[in-house]
């Protein structure tokens, strides 16, 4: 029996109640426990534990998921879970800096990493394959023992590993359990890729220590998200911001007595949750209009888990992502350590117990990213009222302009009260006069002149004291989600795509 690790203990004493709903299968605590332990007598292979060995999986988000990670743990190995949309290339790129042991795969998922696996040398195995395997004895296991590497989405230089220890993880959803109310009588729906923290903590994580249910959809689809909604047997949701625009257009085009049935199961929920971007505050109006919600916004990273969160109870400030969470330190200094006053923008730093512990592989990296032992976020905020407003990353949101500091996501949050404008971005480009200028580059619904839009904008954005807008882009390149991407932007301005 593998020993003192909280999360598998309390598994233990939640043993016959559901713990995933997946594919249409329920699969309780008790049958987690046994088919992690399979997981992790499969990978010992007769050790006695694989002491921090690095595992990475390719595995949809599910219950098999959820069994592999759970088996890596128990075997006293690292999950490093790998992204299934992500390139070979970039399979390669986290397999190589990770150093993994193995790689373990869905079986329809095999073929596409076994020339990975091959050219490595490195066993590749099946999930389900695992999971059958005969239980052994499993090492004891410390908290202070690592558990996971996350990777940075690596927009600004190479990905970076995100090393967490089981204490780190436990911290984080404690954290977030305590805040937001999680208990046992949850159910969330889950449609997050699970490469990310949002969808490995915020919801797989909470629901599991809370011993509530959580339910998977085998991928993001609008309308099947809707009737799980409308079904009346869930009680949180969590999405990005994109996804509650996806949610919004499906809404608006169905008919009206299925409109009434979608908002319906909204209103019986208990909390519904955006983060991992900016929400817009027409998304958060209108959200709220359809369902009756207002979407609980909230500030992390893959550094850090969540950091600030709007209340539970108690007033949701649109553009702002609340107070310190439980057990998080929030500090706003100079480079010289001295405060700076809530209304100067600043960066914020972070301290606490689930703080990460270092980049994989990169001290000097993990050196430069703390400061007197708080860890350096890069995010830059002001203080309103006490309740924090992000204003973006100082490497990309910031942009400094005939002398002033604009931050891109207010410029954004304006350009979309314009009522053609569906989708935009704002990034600084390099001008001899300027410094920067801000590039304005948007998704119409019609036709759009850059005249039109600058006299349009002239007083709305005077407060924000940007010199001129510079472009107008009608394609613009994005992800699987539809969201506008800042780094292709910044290459497609420079003539680079």
């Amino acid at each position: 029996m593998s020993g003192t690790l909280p999360l598998f203990a309390r598994a233990r004493d939640l043993a016959d109640r559901t713990a995933i709903t997946s594919d249409g299968e329920s699969y309780s605590y008790a049958q987690l426990l046994e088919d992690s332990a399979g997981v992790a007598a499969a990978l010992l292979d007769g050790r006695a534990n694989l002491d921090g060995a690095r595992v990475c999986f390719l595995v949809p988000p599910g219950y098999d998921y959820v069994a592999v990670q759970w088996g890596i743990w128990r075997a006293g190995g690292v999950a490093v879970p790998l992204g299934m949309m992500h390139p070979l290339p970039e399979l390669e790129y986290t397999l190589e800096d990770s150093g993994a042991m193995a790689i373990v795969a869905d079986a329809g998922l095999l073929e596409k990493v076994r020339p990975l696996a091959e050219s490595r040398n490195l066993p590749l195995l099946s999930s389900r394959v695992l999971m059958s395997h005969e239980p052994v004895a499993l090492p004891v296991l410390e908290p202070d023992r690592h558990a996971m590497i996350l990777y940075t989405s690596g927009t600004t230089s190479k990905p970076k590993g995100v090393v967490t220890s089981h204490a780190t993880i436990q911290a984080q959803i404690t954290s977030l359990v305590e805040a937001w109310g999680w208990t046992a009588d949850d159910r969330i729906l889950h449609v997050l890729p699970l490469h990310h923290i949002h969808g490995i903590i915020n919801v797989l994580g909470c629901a599991l220590w809370s011993g509530a249910c959580c339910e998977f959809l085998p991928k993001f689809d609008a309308a099947a998200v809707w009737e799980r909604l409308a079904s009346g047997r869930l009680s949180l949701f969590m999405a990005v911001p994109t996804i509650y625009a996806r949610l919004i257009s499906a809404w608006e085009q169905v008919p009206e007595s299925e409109q009434q049935r979608y908002s319906e199961g909204c209103r019986q929920m208990r909390l519904m949750v955006s983060g991992s971007a900016a929400l817009p505050v027409t998304t958060l109006e209108r959200w709220r209009s359809i369902s009756g919600q207002t979407l609980l916004e909230r500030y992390g990273m893959t550094e850090i888990g969540m950091g600030l969160s709007n209340p539970l109870e108690g007033e949701r400030v649109p553009r702002h992502v609340g107070r310190p969470l439980p057990g998080v330190e929030i500090r706003r200094v100079d480079n010289q350590g001295e405060p700076v006053p809530d209304d100067v923008p600043c960066e914020i730093q972070v301290r606490g117990p689930g703080v990460f512990e270092h980049y994989w592989n990169r001290p000097e990296a993990t050196e430069q990213a703390f400061m007197d032992g708080w860890f350096r976020t890069g995010d830059v905020t002001v203080v309103e009222d006490g309740v924090y407003r992000i204003l973006g990353r100082s490497s990309v949101d910031i942009i400094k302009t005939g002398g002033e500091k604009v931050s891109a996501l207010e410029i954004e949050e304006v350009l979309r009260t314009h009522p053609v404008i569906t989708q935009c971005a704002v990034v600084g480009v390099e001008d001899d006069e300027w410094g920067e200028r801000v590039a304005a580059c948007l998704v119409v619904e019609e036709e759009l002149t850059l005249e039109g839009l600058r006299d349009w904008a002239k007083q709305r954005l005077a407060v924000y004291k940007v010199p001129s807008l510079l472009l107008l882009v009608d394609q613009l390149p994005s992800n699987a989600m539809g969201k506008v991407q800042k780094p292709a932007i910044k290459k497609l301005i420079a003539g680079q795509e």
